[in-house]
């Protein structure tokens, strides 16, 4: 692997091996083919938090309002996604995925989100009960309607990282881990990494994931959002388990909300996940007990979740309160007994599978961002809001951050 001396430069510089990070580096090379790159990543490897721990689920963008960003970068996104997969041969399976009401209010929202999927070029629609049981047998609408998506598909992130990085590495984008950034220098386009080495650039983009909001503002970018991580648990079905799924099965959301509740993947190696929860974590890699809890961050998390808790803005409590409550398992197995009736307690085993939600909150109207979000600075541009559907839309994203956010935009 190349190494940078001290004296080294790159033309562009960018923060965080993730899939958005990749994704952005194949696009430069594609625009910029004779110019330096290089990435950046804290880790030893790929895939150490969000992309690597990515639910694996191609979206086929069914939850997201029209006009904005995840409405229209998921659909082309997935398109490319899947193209990427045929091409390199790596492992993509349709396995479809179903939506169905828990409560007997939510054909509304039901109905909704169909017309949110088909303007968004998503192939989707409502069945009845007798359609459903021919699609998932197990799953049950409390209503009789649910909705079917068959494109949703599920593929191998870490699979499709390896694969893009390679892709990178063979066409001379430097890719170095093990890189903590210590400082940086705005005016004099440089930073200082955590073993003194320091690394001048023309040009910087930021990510960085459950980082970004932290880098940002290192550079005097985005100072009104912050990150609050939520964490993410899941349980599976154990594998000689006689509740058989074909696909996904998924509830219908709370759409104030950024999350979709407890649900059913199915995985490309055929395993069937449940979960995952949203319960706040106490620190950004806080993926197993008191590990990753940093102690300067706990206040700060727990007083932007007091404030949340308490503005209650579109029914924050009433979802902190069924989150929480997820953690204690009898409820957790209530839950996905709503979407899977003859599921119980014996069906289920523990699994490590844990992840991290960077989850931006904006400090001026103390809201969650639902959208992505980037903002452009001096020399530079920053990837603040980077959640699901993401890992989906890597492909157009980064080629909408070069379009509207790249270095030949002014700000």
């Amino acid at each position: 692997m190349k190494i940078l001396s001290p004296s080294n430069t790159a033309d562009f510089v960018i923060i965080g091996a993730g899939i958005i990070g990749l994704t952005v580096a194949l696009e430069l090379r594609n625009r910029y083919p004779d110019q330096s790159i290089v990435i950046l990543e804290k880790e030893s490897g790929l895939g150490c938090h969000a992309s690597g721990r990515n639910s694996g689920v191609l979206h086929s963008g069914i939850y997201y309002p029209e006009n904005t960003l995840k409405a229209k970068l998921c659909a082309d996104g997935a398109k490319m996604l899947s193209a990427y997969c045929e091409e390199n041969k790596l492992p993509i399976n349709r396995v479809g995925k179903v939506i169905v009401p828990v409560k007997t209010d939510q054909d509304e929202l039901l109905d909704i989100l169909c017309s949110r999927g088909r303007s968004n070029q998503a192939l989707v629609e409502i069945i009845d009960s007798h359609q459903l049981k021919e699609i998932e047998p197990e799953a049950y609408s409390i209503t009789g309607r649910a909705l079917h998506s068959p494109n949703t598909a599920v593929f191998n992130p870490i699979e499709i990282l390896n694969k893009v990085a390679d892709d990178l590495q063979q066409n001379n984008v430097t890719i170095l881990f093990n890189q903590r950034i210590r400082d940086f220098n705005g005016k004099q386009r440089s930073l200082l990494l955590q073993d003194k080495q320091i690394i001048k650039y023309g040009y910087l983009f930021n990510t960085a994931g459950l980082y970004a909001d932290k880098i940002a503002k290192s550079l005097d970018i985005g100072r009104q959002y912050t990150i609050i991580p939520f964490k993410g648990l899941y349980s599976r079905l154990i594998p000689d388990s006689d509740i058989k799924l074909n696909g996904h099965v998924y509830p219908v959301p709370d759409l104030n909300m950024p999350f979709l509740g407890v649900h059913f993947t199915k995985s490309i190696q055929d395993n069937i996940y449940i979960g995952p929860t949203a319960i706040p974590a106490l620190g950004r890699e806080n993926y197993h007990g008191l590990s990753g809890i940093n102690l300067s961050d706990l206040p700060k998390i727990g007083t932007q979740l007091l404030r949340l808790y308490l503005k209650n803005e579109k029914g924050f409590q009433h979802f902190a309160h069924q989150e929480i409550g997820c953690f204690y398992k009898p409820n957790f197995v209530k839950a996905a007994q709503a979407l899977l009736p003859r599921l119980t307690v014996k069906h289920i085993m523990n699994t490590e599978k844990v992840g991290i939600r960077a989850q931006l909150l904006d400090l001026q109207t103390m809201s969650m961002v639902m959208d992505f979000l980037v903002e452009k600075g001096e020399d530079s541009t920053h990837i603040l809001n980077a959640v699901s559907p993401a890992f989906t839309s890597s492909f157009s994203f980064a080629r909408y951050v070069l379009d509207h956010y790249g270095p030949e935009h002014n700000n």
